[in-house]
């Protein structure tokens, strides 16, 4: 699933580092991006339907499945939910069901910040969902420091899909 909610502490308002990230829909992309290719890098093994093929179909099948930018997944960077609730479990059926799948990745959430030490902190809500019984499998809010937000994204998402195992 795309991404929804990036949020940058609003300390950073006139910090030129995050200038580039006051795009919503930009940064949104971004994150997609750097996402969906460490996905398919380090677990090549999985099928991935990333977000623009997601997209893509969505916009193909009107009134059948819901934009997946507009479902409401960040509600499932909540960590008491135990299930995906019932206004977001049909849409995300019917999109799971038109690529043939039925566990979802959900990046629900991405936060940036500053660390004491001026480093750029990410913090990352991932979630994976059966879409058929919707209960929650997996959950995980990796952490990661960096110079740039890039790099702390890169962290995160390393702590979750390391190369060496």
């Amino acid at each position: 699933m795309p991404i929804t909610l990036v949020a940058i502490d609003p300390a950073f308002g006139s910090d030129t580092l995050f200038a580039r990230y006051r795009d919503h829909r930009a940064t949104l992309n971004w994150a997609d991006s750097l996402i969906g290719r460490t996905l398919t890098e380090r677990a090549p093994e999985v099928k991935w339907v990333l977000p623009p093929r997601l997209r893509k179909l969505a916009r193909r099948a009107p009134g059948l499945v819901d934009d997946p930018d507009e479902m409401g997944q960040a509600m499932l960077r909540s960590p008491r939910l135990k299930e995906v609730p019932d206004q977001l479990r049909p849409p995300l059926r019917n999109l799971m069901a038109l690529v043939n799948g039925r566990i979802v990745f959900v990046p629900a959430a991405l936060g940036f910040s500053r660390d004491p030490d001026g480093q750029v902190r990410a913090e990352l809500s991932l979630v994976a969902a059966d879409t058929r019984s919707g209960r929650i499998l997996w959950r995980s809010v990796p952490v990661a420091s960096g110079a740039t937000p890039g790099a702390a994204l890169a962290g995160a998402l390393a702590a979750v899909l390391p190369l060496d195992q």
